[in-house]
């Protein structure tokens, strides 16, 4: 491609490059500049502007920026683009679910051409319908077409989506007369709120007394796809009423504790038929984000995290702290 500036009489075919202000309107950079557009030129005085020009083996910005989006999310259903526009095209999620990346696949991408730029959101990240899960952006006028393949190849179908599969919980909450007195009915919206905006149901509360025999007995009758348990206090060893009643039911703790603050009380696991269960932490009372979050989302998808990555959550596991926290991290 070639760029630079140019007399105004060998401007025609050109890609003007920065915007000029004429007295009957601004003409707009990105304008390829035809007859008409270069007489307005010539009639205000201007005498060189700057251009761009594609040669015979480039794509220009717009044409090339759809042409690796579509690359991105070959084969990979629940995305869509947007259309193209000054060089950029979205990529959008058109349902609930998390992002899923090939983070090698795409920074291959972003290393064939620095005209060539592709931004996403963090791998997992969750994705409302209509988010943003990636942007693809040429930075110059044009590219040439060997760059955009090579690019196309390192990314073909490296961004995709994983659909929530899990569609109703059941909440077993525990109750005893030194248990929490936050008020519960505002901690069950801010959960629900949680399920509701992943595309799932609550389908029924259930208060019980706070013993690992009660939340057992909770556990083996619920029938929603997924089990929360939120205690009226805090659990803090593997063999507390929470994480000991999901055994007595015949289940298994997959995880206690993890290295997300707030969110550090959080254990899941499995029901005896499979089903995942999640012991909430008290700050899943809050509607601020916390540990508990990452790990419902990836339940939900039906990608449970493994101990090794909810370990590795720890690096930028410190998030925003909860006003009402009854033991703030600054005590």
């Amino acid at each position: 491609m070639e760029f630079g500036s140019v007399p105004i009489g060998e401007a025609t075919g050109g890609v003007l490059a920065h915007s000029v202000a004429l007295a009957g309107g601004k003409l707009k950079k990105g304008t390829v500049l035809g007859g008409e557009d270069v007489a307005r030129l010539r009639e205000a005085g201007v005498e060189r502007v700057t251009v761009a020009r594609l040669g015979p083996d480039d794509l220009g910005e717009d044409a090339a920026a759809l042409m690796l989006a579509q690359a991105l999310i070959e084969g990979k259903p629940g995305l869509v683009l947007s259309r193209p526009f000054t060089g950029r095209v979205n990529i959008l999620a058109e349902e609930p679910g998390l992002a899923r990346l090939d983070v090698a696949r795409l920074h291959a991408v972003n290393a064939v051409d620095e005209m060539l730029t592709l931004a996403t959101v963090p791998d997992w990240h969750r994705m409302d319908p209509g988010s943003m899960v990636a942007t693809v952006k040429v930075i110059s006028y044009g590219v040439a077409h060997s760059g955009v393949a090579a690019a196309v190849e390192a990314g073909r179908g490296a961004i995709g989506i994983a659909p929530v599969t899990t569609r109703t919980a059941d909440l077993i909450v525990t109750e005893h007369e030194a248990g929490s007195t936050e008020d519960t009915g505002r901690g069950y919206r801010a959960i629900e709120a949680r399920l509701t905006a992943l595309g799932m149901t609550l389908e029924q509360v259930t208060p019980v007394p706070h013993a690992a025999g009660d939340v057992a007995f909770a556990v083996s009758a619920s029938r929603a796809d997924m089990v929360l348990i939120l205690t009226a206090s805090a659990t803090s060893d593997p063999r507390d009423v929470g994480p000991e009643g999901l055994r007595q039911a015949g289940g298994q703790v997959t995880r206690f504790g993890m290295p997300v603050d707030p969110g550090n009380l959080l254990f899941y696991g499995t029901a005896a038929d499979g089903r995942p269960v999640i012991g909430l932490p008290g700050c899943a009372r809050s509607p601020a984000m916390n540990g508990a979050d990452w790990v419902l989302e990836r339940l939900a998808v039906g990608c449970p995290p493994t101990v090794a990555e909810v370990s590795a959550m720890g690096v930028g596991g410190l998030l925003k702290e909860i006003p009402t926290r009854k033991q703030p991290r600054n005590g």
